[in-house]
Order: C-alpha cells, then sequence, then structure tokens
C-alpha cells in the first residue's frame, strides 16, 4: 500500500505482498486464500498461533466474503446493518477475532503468509464498513437530526466503553429496552446510534480511523451548515453591516436570537451528544472530530454580534437589541462553554466571550448617550393644559425596559462608577443608600435617570404663567412616572420607599393646584352660608360665585389630567371643598331674590349643575396634538 496504516496495517508483510492480495481473485494470494487446506499443510504438527489462525480464517473468510461489495450484486445494493442485526453483530465479532487472532500470530511468525491472507480479508471487511457508516449516516440524516438525539440522548448518561464487542451486545439490549418505552422515531435514533459506533469502533481499532472519521465529517458538517443557514444566520462583513439600514439589520438580529436559542440548545448539543457517542472510545478523535464539524458555523453564529456591536451606529433606541444579544450569549455561556470544552474548541469559546464583552462596551456608549441627550433636552413650550409631556413618555418607556434587563445591566455597568452619593439627595429621590445597608448600584443608575427626569420637569414647569396649571402638569407627569414603576421592574430597583415619598409629592402638588386654581371661586362663598343677608349681598355673592366658576371651569376642563385615579381625586377634593357650601348658600337664599326681574341671571347654577360640570372637569380636549421634539424613541 501507498500510505503506511496504523494498527493491524503494520502487519503485513511487505507492500509487494500487500499488493498481490488485491490483485484480482484469481491471483495467487486469493486462490490460497480459497483453498485453506494448503495453508494447514506442513510437515510438522501446527503450532498453537497457527491453528489460532487457521480456524479464525476459516470462520471469518465466508462471512466477510459474502458482504465484499466489490464481487456479488447482492452486497452492493443490501445493508448488512438494515439486513439482518444479527448478521451484523456476528460480522463485527468476525473482525475482531481476526484482528486477535493477526496480533497474536504477528508474535510467533511476522512474515506469515496467513498473515498477508488476513490482512485481504480485513481490507475487505473494512471497506464494508465504511459503507455501512456512509450508509446508515446518510439514510438516517431524518433520525439524527440534532433534536432527535438531544431527545433520546444526554452527554452526560453516554456509557464508557471499550471496543470489546460483548459491550456492544450489551448496547443491544439496552437500545431494545428502551425501544419499548420511546416513540419509534427515538428508537430508530437509538438504533443508528449504537450501529455508528459499533462500526468506529471496529475500524479504529482496526487501524481505518481516519477513513471512517472523513466519512462522519462530511455528511454531519454539512448538515450543521445547513442548519446554520436555514436559521437565517450568514456570514456578513463589517462593510456590509455598517451599510445596511437598521430595519434590515434589526430583522437580522431577531433572526439570530431566535438560531442563538436554537444552535446551541439543540443544533451543537445534539452533535456534541452524537458525536461523544459515535467515537466514545477515542477522546483525540472525538473532538477533533467535533470541532472540525462545528467551528464554521459556530464562528459563524458567534461572530455575528461582534460585527454588529463594532459597526451598527451606536444610539439610544438600539441598545435594546444589543441587550437582547448580550442576555442570549449570558444566558446560554454555560451550556458553550460545556459543549466547546475542549483546548481545540477554545477559538469558539473566545468568539462567543469577544461578542459578549464587545456588545456590552456598545451598550455602555449607547447609555451615555441616552444620559448626555436627556441632559441636554431644553424644550421650553409648555403642555397644554398641564398635560404629560412627550419627554416623561419617552424617557419612562426607555427606562422601564432598562429594567427588564436589570439582570445584565450590573455586569455591563461593572466597570461605570454610579453616581455619586451627593447627587442623589434622599430626601428628595427616597434611595437609601447608607454605609450600613448601601443600595446597589443598579438601582442608583436608575435613580439618577429618573431624578434627571424630574428636574427637566420641574425646570419645564417654570414656563407656564399660569402657576396653578404649573403644579398640575407637576402633578401629572410624576403620577405618570409613578405608575410606570409600580407597572415595571422599576418597583423592584428604586422601592415602596421610593414610590410612598413621590406619591406624597403628588398630593402635594395636587393640593397647591387646587389652592391655587380654585380658591378664588370658593372664596366667593361666605363661610356662613345660612347667615342672613340682604337682597343685594346675596346678588353680589351669586355674580362673584357665576363669575369665577366659569373662568375656572372653562380653563380645567381643558385640562388632561391622564390618571383616573388623579382626576377624580382632584374633582372629589374640589367637589368636597365648594359644592356643600355652594348648596346651603342656594338653598338658604335663592329665594330671596328668585321673584325678581332676571333672577334667572343672577342665579345662573343650581347645585346639581355645579355638580354635573365639576365631574366634567381635567377630560380635556377630545384630542390633543402631540408634537416630539426629544431626539429618541425607544423600540425593540
Amino acid at each position: 500500500m501507498a500510505r503506511r496504516r496504523i494498527g493491524m496495517r503494520e502487519i503485513c508483510c511487505s507492500p509487494k505482498s500487500s499488493s498481490k492480495s488485491h490483485d484480482s481473485p484469481n491471483s495467487p494470494s486469493t486462490s490460497l486464500f480459497s483453498s485453506p487446506s494448503r495453508f494447514s499443510f506442513s510437515p510438522s504438527r501446527p503450532s498453537f498461533s497457527d491453528s489460532v489462525m487457521n480456524r479464525t480464517l476459516e470462520m471469518a473468510e465466508p462471512m466477510i466474503m459474502k458482504w465484499d461489495p466489490d464481487t456479488t450484486n447482492y452486497a452492493k445494493v443490501t445493508s448488512l446493518f438494515y439486513e439482518s442485526r444479527g448478521e451484523a453483530n456476528d460480522f463485527i465479532k468476525g473482525v475482531y477475532n481476526l484482528q486477535k487472532a493477526m496480533h497474536f500470530h504477528s508474535m510467533e511468525n511476522s512474515k506469515s503468509d496467513k498473515l498477508v491472507r488476513a490482512q485481504s480479508l480485513m481490507q475487505i471487511a473494512m471497506k464494508r464498513l465504511q459503507k455501512e457508516f456512509y450508509q446508515i449516516l446518510s439514510m438516517n440524516r431524518a433520525h439524527l437530526d440534532p433534536e432527535s438525539i438531544t431527545t433520546v440522548s444526554s452527554r452526560t448518561s453516554t456509557r464508557s466503553s471499550l471496543s470489546e464487542f460483548e459491550d456492544e451486545e450489551d448496547d443491544d439490549r439496552i437500545v431494545a429496552v428502551a425501544g419499548e418505552s420511546i416513540s419509534e422515531v427515538e428508537d430508530v435514533s437509538n438504533v443508528a446510534m449504537a450501529d455508528l459506533r459499533l462500526i468506529a469502533e471496529c475500524m479504529i481499532s482496526s487501524g481505518y480511523g481516519k477513513e471512517c472519521v472523513k466519512i462522519y465529517k462530511v455528511i454531519r458538517k454539512s448538515i450543521i451548515d445547513e442548519a446554520i443557514y436555514r436559521l437565517g444566520v450568514e456570514k456578513l462583513s463589517s462593510s456590509q453591516v455598517h451599510k445596511m439600514d437598521w430595519e434590515v439589520l434589526d430583522l437580522k438580529i431577531k433572526d439570530w436570537l431566535r438560531a442563538a436559542d436554537v444552535a446551541v440548545k439543540v443544533l451543537f448539543n445534539g452533535e456534541r451528544i452524537l458525536c461523544d457517542h459515535v467515537f466514545l472510545s477515542d477522546d483525540s478523535i472525538r473532538e477533533s472530530c467535533f470541532t472540525e464539524i462545528s467551528k464554521d458555523g459556530s464562528m459563524i453564529l458567534f461572530s455575528f454580534p461582534e460585527i454588529v456591536a463594532k459597526n451598527c451606529k451606536k444610539s439610544p433606541e438600539k441598545v435594546f437589541r444589543l441587550l437582547d444579544m448580550y442576555t442570549a450569549i449570558a444566558e446560554h455561556w454555560p451550556e458553550i462553554e460545556a459543549i466547546f470544552s475542549s483546548d481545540s474548541e477554545s477559538v469558539i469559546r473566545s468568539q462567543a466571550l469577544t461578542s459578549h464583552d464587545k456588545l456590552g462596551e456598545s451598550i455602555r456608549t449607547a447609555l451615555a448617550e441616552f444620559e448626555t441627550v436627556l441632559q441636554k433636552e431644553s424644550s421650553k413650550t409648555p403642555i397644554a393644559g398641564g398635560g404629560i409631556h412627550h419627554l416623561t413618555v419617552d424617557v419612562m418607556d426607555y427606562v422601564t425596559l432598562l429594567a427588564d434587563y436589570s439582570n445584565v445591566l450590573p455586569d455591563i455597568l461593572a466597570e461605570s462608577p454610579p453616581p455619586a452619593k451627593g447627587s442623589l439627595p434622599e430626601s428628595y429621590f427616597g434611595i437609601a443608600d447608607t454605609n450600613d445597608s448601601p443600595a446597589p448600584a443598579i438601582s442608583l443608575r436608575f435613580a439618577w435617570l429618573i431624578l434627571i427626569l424630574l428636574c427637566k420637569l420641574d425646570g419645564k414647569a417654570k414656563h407656564y404663567k399660569d402657576v396653578s396649571l404649573a403644579y398640575l402638569f407637576l402633578a401629572n407627569n410624576l403620577r405618570y412616572i409613578i405608575v410606570k414603576v409600580r407597572s415595571s421592574n422599576l418597583k423592584y430597583l428604586v422601592g415602596e420607599n421610593w414610590i410612598s415619598k413621590h406619591e406624597e409629592k403628588v398630593k402635594q402638588f395636587a393640593s397647591n393646584h387646587e389652592r391655587l386654581g380654585w380658591s378664588h371661586v370658593i372664596e366667593s362663598l361666605p363661610r356662613e352660608p345660612n347667615t342672613s343677608m340682604t337682597p343685594q349681598e346675596v346678588k353680589d355673592i351669586f355674580k362673584r360665585f357665576n363669575s369665577s366658576f366659569e373662568q375656572a371651569h372653562r380653563k380645567y376642563s381643558m385640562c388632561m389630567v391622564s390618571d383616573s385615579n388623579l382626576r377624580d381625586e382632584l374633582k372629589i377634593s374640589i367637589t368636597e371643598k365648594l359644592l356643600p357650601t355652594y348648596r346651603e348658600f342656594y338653598n338658604k337664599h335663592r329665594n330671596t331674590i328668585v321673584k325678581e326681574r332676571h333672577s334667572a341671571h343672577v342665579v345662573r347654577f343650581s347645585p346639581e349643575e355645579v355638580g354635573h360640570r365639576l365631574s366634567d372637569l381635567f377630560f380635556g380636549p377630545i384630542e390633543l396634538e402631540r408634537c416630539l421634539s426629544f431626539e429618541f424613541s425607544p423600540s425593540r
């Protein structure tokens, strides 16, 4: 043979003798092989090794020659393992016995013609097993897909095995028992896996591991590469990503997120299980084989986040996709580390870590940009009716989405110092941060972002000429912030103490609005409404009330209080202070002037009508046009 073989191939007497055994069925070695008696003839008594070799050759020859694909059409078109598993087991056992006999005989007579004949049979057997190995892999692609493998097997439960055939008989019994309790598909997968390992161990122990591995790599690598492509992951260059529209890149990131979950949990895990099972007998083959099969696909998968992190435009609204990818790698890291655990796979682990780190850098940059944009926001136009500012909506949408990533943000922001304690006054913000009980750094960061927003809102309230509207604006916006905090993970980050303190501030703002906006209406009525008065005094009081009430109602019926609870609280408080007094005054003094001319112009509102008008407050106009000027809007 042209190249040096390992194992039993070294037992061949010489390249010349070995090649003769392959010349033709009529070659001398083949003729001798077909007539065992000629080998057994000796003028002296045969040695023990001769007897063992002769007996082994007599047992192995019919079985191996029957399945020689070069001699019979039956052997060409029929699968040994598919046709008869019992005969396949006998075939494997015969190869092992032949291998043992060759090894034993070579120690006594390394130049024996029997070794040449045995090697010829071994080559035919290996050619048969090579064909069987290929057929099992090819014909069972559906049953050896990673999903089926992960269903029926576990990497940690792979049983240690040597190449002795008796162990393989135990495998068959295990498969038979398992087949009674699992589905037909799982049973087929188990049988195929057991057959592949049986053949692989036999070929490796016989010195034909390279041929076996080559077939396995070609077929299984094509499956992995095709699966990665079908999952929507493609190899992209930095320039391609840099030029890509965000909408297109966003779709590719979504594809990657789905693909990463399937690839790690099913695709690579399943291939790892199969490779470990088939090549259990040889650690080096197992690791090199899996590395070569999975390297291209895994590198394409794990390099994508790095390329995106380096080349997509840094802006606050894109941070959530980066966080999604960062979270995916972080959550799958234990599995990645377990699947790609060998030294030969360190480059794959390294790529996953690099993408993880680059994503972290980009996220920190985007969050810093968010804070900068927030601090620089300087719109001065008051919101009509003291409503909720678009800055409040945008910032709280952004911050509440960020809070969903509070499990990974501490790691991402670990290298960035939190806000100084002095920048978060406890009396104002409600974050408890003492030396004995320090607040988590991530809580301080969220507290800081919300504090910046609150300070911005304080500044915007100063642009209202009507102070009562300024307080309504602050009450509206702070209640919106509190509601967003309560309904998101922010409540766990800033705590109940923060919420309670800011609820008190809402009440203060609402009380100030009520005092400044409605005190002149309340004060238009006498403190003692049942006191006796002259008709003129009654007229004057009704006129003052009519004027002040109409003015206040006209102004505040255009105001919008979005939160129904705050709206009801305001209306109830105003009604309780105004309506009972007016009702008493109305009932006591209405008859004093009802008989006079033009009394309807004086007594314009009944208590019921006052109540109805108060109930209509703070719903605002039918639609308020919202003009956005803030430079970011979170999206996912």
